[in-house]
């Protein structure tokens, strides 16, 4: 049995793109690209294989910087998908972050991005006040993502590093573009259940965000304290 796994490591660690585009062609789903398009995804480069899938698909092939970089460039919906999954966060350059933003048209490649490589770069929180400010829709919503992700996976960061994206956080807010709006409320959730202190931050901020003549600010803020006050979150944050 250890030969048959060492024998199908082998066989990835010596594949090259090409061969990873046709496993991937070979997998292609019309009804999942159908469900996909449901919950606007762009699924013009897409085949319709599932996340789950992928993510089996990079632990078997192993972080691999080149290659990703590569099937980044292939310009298909999974295979850059793959590339965020599979990359080496220590050999990301900004420059190389820069450009996969910008080509960024699907909420879901923008947020595995976010949460499985550009949260783990040095460059994580200067991106988010770069990309905050950015007019483009989702390099806008990888801004607010990139909150979200660092408020959970960043863990020895201080309260003082989140409590600079308040402000931010309430200068956007009145953004009415889905993709935007959903990606503010989640930065601003993600903060307030990180600890007690920032619950209370966040909470503050909700309901200054609830004054503002917005219509989208006040979904934000109403969402947001709606979970940030729960019973739920309270508890939690008090063990």
């Amino acid at each position: 049995m250890k030969k048959l796994k060492l024998k199908h490591v082998i066989l990835f660690f010596n594949m090259k793109t090409s061969d990873i585009i046709k496993k991937l062609k070979k997998l292609e789903n019309k009804k999942n690209r159908e469900g996909m398009a449901r919950y606007g995804i762009n699924v013009e480069n897409a085949f319709g294989v599932s996340i789950p899938v992928l993510r089996k698909f990079a632990r078997e092939i192993g972080k691999d910087h080149s290659m990703a970089l590569e099937l980044w460039e292939t310009g298909f919906h999974e295979a850059r998908l793959l590339a965020c999954l599979i990359d080496e966060p220590g050999k990301v350059k900004e420059e190389q972050i820069e450009k996969w933003v910008k080509d960024f048209d699907s909420w879901d490649i923008c947020d595995i991005c976010c949460s499985n490589l550009f949260d783990q770069t040095p460059f994580a929180y200067k991106k988010v006040f770069e990309w905050s400010r950015r007019e483009e829709e989702f390099v806008k919503r990888a801004g607010f993502v990139l909150i979200a992700c660092l408020a959970v996976h960043d863990k020895k960061a201080k309260d003082s590093e989140f409590e600079k994206f308040f402000p931010v956080i309430k200068r956007e807010c009145t953004d009415e573009r889905n993709f935007v709006k959903k990606a503010v409320n989640w930065a601003l959730r993600g903060i307030g259940k990180r600890n007690i202190s920032l619950n209370k931050r966040a909470i503050e901020t909700a309901n200054e965000i609830l004054k503002l003549d917005s219509k989208t600010a006040r979904w934000v803020a109403k969402d947001a304290l709606r979970e940030l006050q729960s019973d739920k979150v309270q508890k939690r944050l008090r063990k």
